[in-house]
């Protein structure tokens, strides 16, 4: 596909891959060090590390556990989630969750993906789209009103086959016959995931801002997954969302899958888009299919 055809139909004109000798935990390591110099905490002061993919190291040990080790977070607990461009959303979730029950005090969640080395040259859906990155964030209890005010996940899993890696697990595990039917790479059905994708999407916001008592006016900054632009366009029209307040980094990075709202929320904080007591929503929608929301006071 001509890199014009993949611009007007993506609104993606460039993103990043991974050197061929560095791998998912090394994006994932750069970032968690970025974090925890931005927060100010050492990583003996991190109880859990979350690391959301679905482009591991390997099957095991989890990525999280080689994060752990790469930044020497000795009194961590680590694991891995997989729930694919939503997982950025589910590492929030469990995070809050672990907090509000009084177990952790302070837990580092990292995205990371390579997806360059999951889809194939011959594949113009996928492999003109995905890119590789990382983005990562400290969350603790706070003193003031700023933090996680509002998290929500779901899935679908009767609809798993929209987007999916079929090889490399024990239900089809490697052999000549997966390798030679490209089991290995991700298949996409791209028109079934925008309708669904734009449905979900925008079912998602509005529940969470109605949830919470507030307009979509009150929201200073919407950071949705960065998937397409056509995707973004889509909700900000069916929503009446000002397009000033969706943030876009696609144009620059691709869908770097869970890890694009991490990094678009780092661009836009860095950028000036977002400040001090700004109330952010985070929304993203993936395959499982999984879907999730987040309200944030920034």
């Amino acid at each position: 596909m001509p890199c014009g055809a993949v611009k007007r139909r993506t609104g993606i004109t460039e993103r990043r891959w991974a050197a061929d000798h560095e791998a998912t935990s090394d994006l994932a390591t750069r970032a968690a060090e970025k974090a925890l110099k931005e927060a100010e905490t050492g990583p003996d002061d991190i109880d859990l590390i979350i690391v959301t993919t679905t482009s591991p190291d390997m099957v095991f040990p989890s990525t999280a556990c080689f994060v752990q080790r790469n930044i020497n977070a000795r009194n961590a607990a680590a694991f891995d989630v997989s729930a694919s461009c939503s997982g950025f959303i589910y590492g929030l979730s469990i995070a809050d969750s672990y907090i509000r029950s009084g177990s952790v005090s302070r837990v580092l969640v990292v995205s990371s993906e390579v997806k360059s080395r999951f889809i194939s040259r011959s594949d113009p859906s996928t492999y003109m789209i995905f890119g590789d990155g990382a983005g990562a964030v400290v969350i603790g209890n706070g003193n003031d009103e700023s933090g996680i005010l509002s998290v929500r996940v779901s899935s679908d899993g009767s609809r798993s086959d929209i987007i999916e890696l079929q090889g490399g697990g024990s239900r089809s595990p490697i052999s000549d016959v997966t390798l030679e039917s490209g089991l290995h790479f991700v298949k996409m059905q791209g028109g079934r995931l925008f309708k669904v994708a734009v449905k979900k999407l925008s079912e998602e916001i509005s529940d969470l801002v109605k949830e919470n008592g507030i307009g979509l006016s009150d929201i200073d900054q919407f950071i949705i997954h960065q998937a397409n632009l056509r995707i973004l366009q889509a909700v900000a029209e069916r929503l009446g969302i000002c397009e000033e307040k969706i943030f876009i980094s696609l144009d620059q990075i691709g869908n770097t899958s869970s890890s694009s709202i991490p990094i678009a929320l780092d661009m836009a904080a860095r950028g000036g888009r977002i400040k001090r007591g700004d109330l952010i929503l985070l929304a993203a929608f993936g395959g499982g299919l999984t879907w999730g929301s987040a309200l944030v006071r920034w």
